[in-house]
């Protein structure tokens, strides 16, 4: 176990440590159709609360999205984003001065509209793939820029063909991503990368990078890693393997549990099942403990009060690991 390397990034005209605890971002999915809350939080004043109900929780950064980025989903238009996203930025930038508003985007056109309605980080899902503008943005308001590495489109990214090589796949897209960053105007010291688990690779690959996560240290900037609710996590802590299904009627049980995100929220309500599942949470947890022991500067989480005992206790033994 080794500790992670350092950096100083500037939010909103302030300077944040990363890499001496770990922050927590809350995500916040204003999307009726997103996989793992759509709908829950698509009006308004739900969105609202729930955005307040995060900070309480001790998210240190919430994360903003109008767009569904979930395997098969489609793309929606700059109007329909704005109009999801921009009340919900401008009601919790208000009411929330002291706590870093993301938002999560593809376009440009969103990026500045959110940024001068509060945000004050903006996370490209794409690295720039879809409409390197952002960078421009970023560039122009001194941002952070988190650049996601993402194989193929949301739409048809985990029905083709995976990378054969995972490793070489992450590593050269996000070194063309953050080129094209700099090429654009952003300075290195706004960047913050994310290697994309579950987004366009196999079960195992998400293991794989999760486990050899240090790797990604040899671009000198800090990580962000989102393994929260993603189906790489639930279908393990559900009782599968790595690359196919073990049969019992334990992992059988478990399996049947975390498909609890597939299902429609009116349907999870109305089945009793608004609470998440333990095996689920656990498995999050879980997740969020390997990322941070494998040297994530950021973890990215949907339930930021069952996360939090996770983050501190991998934090501890990264303090007491350098002692």
């Amino acid at each position: 176990m080794s500790l992670r390397p350092r950096y100083t990034i500037r939010v909103a005209d302030r300077k944040v440590e990363l890499g001496r605890r770990t922050l927590v971002m809350g995500v916040l999915n204003v999307t009726p159709d997103s996989f793992s809350d759509g709908g829950l939080y698509f009006a308004r004043a739900s969105a609202i609360r729930r955005g307040l109900e995060l900070a309480r929780q001790g998210a240190d950064w919430i994360d903003i999205g109008g767009e569904s980025t979930r395997p098969g989903s489609r793309p929606i238009s700059a109007e329909e984003e704005l109009h999801r996203v921009l009340p919900v930025i401008r009601a919790l930038a208000r009411r929330l001065p002291d706590t870093p508003i993301s938002i999560d985007s593809t376009k440009s056109d969103v990026a500045e509209a959110a940024v001068r309605a509060g945000a004050s980080i903006i996370n490209d899902v794409s690295g720039l793939r879809f409409d390197a503008e952002i960078a421009r943005i970023a560039a122009r308001y001194g941002t952070p820029l988190i650049l996601m590495h993402l194989r193929g489109r949301p739409e048809t990214m985990q029905r083709k063909p995976f990378a054969r090589s995972v490793w070489r796949s992450v590593r050269e897209g996000l070194a063309a991503s953050i080129r094209r960053a700099r090429a654009l105007g952003v300075r290195r010291s706004q960047l913050i990368i994310d290697p994309g688990l579950g987004f366009g690779k196999s079960r195992h690959q998400s293991y794989e990078l999760l486990a050899h996560l240090r790797r990604l240290h040899e671009f000198r900037l800090p990580l962000l890693v989102g393994t929260s609710r993603k189906s790489f996590v639930q279908a393990v802590a559900g009782g599968e393997g790595l690359d196919a299904p073990r049969s019992s009627k334990r992992a059988r049980s478990l399996t049947a549990q975390s498909g609890y995100w597939k299902l429609l929220p009116s349907k999870r309500l109305a089945t009793g099942a608004a609470a998440v599942p333990e095996a689920l949470r656990i498995g999050d947890a879980a997740a969020v403990v390997a990322s941070i022991l494998a040297s994530a500067h950021i973890v990215r989480v949907h339930d930021v009060a069952s996360a939090l005992p996770a983050v501190r206790i991998a934090d501890a033994l990264l303090e007491a690991s350098a002692s």
